[in-house]
């Protein structure tokens, strides 16, 4: 599957915010991802596939700012019916190249304690714990894992 990415526009809102919904039990809400467009740090980075009669398909998203050195990823999603399928991945994978590529040497994130499967991509992209946000997620009230990578 070829995959093309580029970033989010106002008129993407309405899919991403059912690509939320399906992907997260607390998905962002569209006055957050609102704001998220307007910031010049912030990039939402979208995957998209070829469908039928030539409209993209939206496969996944990831959030992520750059400020000064350092790359921070907020939020990434891919669609339930493409997981497992490498979409997640290659955005981790251009996000961190987009900001090696405005000189960052470094890259943060912070995950659910129980979401194992991002733990494990995560840390097969290079990624290494460096502490705990305990009740990170208040929702819930669960720890989030901070990670970090050398870029």
């Amino acid at each position: 599957m070829e995959v093309a990415f580029r970033p989010m526009l106002l008129g993407d809102l309405e899919d991403v915010m059912a690509l939320e919904r399906r992907a997260f039990r607390n998905p962002w809400s569209a006055e957050l991802l609102r704001r998220e467009l307007e910031h010049e740090w912030s990039t939402i980075l979208l995957a998209e596939t070829a469908g039928g009669g030539g409209r993209p398909v939206l496969l996944g998203l990831c959030i992520y700012w750059v400020v000064h050195d350092e790359v921070h990823v907020l939020n990434v999603a891919t669609e339930p019916a493409h997981q497992r399928r490498g979409v997640a991945r290659s955005l981790l994978e251009e996000a961190l190249a987009r900001g090696r590529s405005r000189r960052c040497t470094l890259a943060t994130l912070e995950v659910r304690r129980s979401n194992v499967p991002a733990i494990a991509l995560y840390q097969g992209l290079g990624f290494r714990q460096v502490g705990v946000r305990p009740n990170y997620y208040s929702d819930e009230g669960e720890d989030a894992l901070v990670m970090v990578l050398d870029l």
